[in-house]
């Protein structure tokens, strides 16, 4: 069986298109994107108006292997020390149904 991670990639908002073709170079082969706010620096307010930190998740499903080449090159190209400030972590993936190039595959 094969050992499947949820890969959780946080990235400044404007920056998941160029952490999909990251993993997508990689071996992922799709992702969900969710739209998110962060909560550790404090907002800013410019005449009145709060302008919170907002985030994108690059959510993908892929084998570990993967996940950790995926990491690397977010690392490099898209990293903390990046405009896109991304970080990444991935946690284990107990069961799913995928579907993938029309093949469903239950794990």
């Amino acid at each position: 069986m094969k050992e499947l991670k949820a890969l959780y990639i946080i990235v400044n908002a404007g920056f998941s298109a160029e952490v999909v073709d990251i993993a997508r170079s990689v071996g992922s082969t799709g992702a969900t994107i969710i739209n998110a706010r962060g909560s550790v620096s404090k907002p800013k307010t410019i005449l009145g108006i709060t302008i919170d930190t907002e985030k994108e998740i690059v959510l993908s499903v892929v084998e570990r292997d993967v996940a950790v080449k995926i990491m690397e090159q977010v690392k490099e190209k898209a990293g903390v020390g990046t405009a896109a400030h991304g970080l990444c972590f991935f946690l284990p993936v107990e069961m799913s149904t995928l579907t993938i190039h029309d093949k469903v595959i239950e794990e």
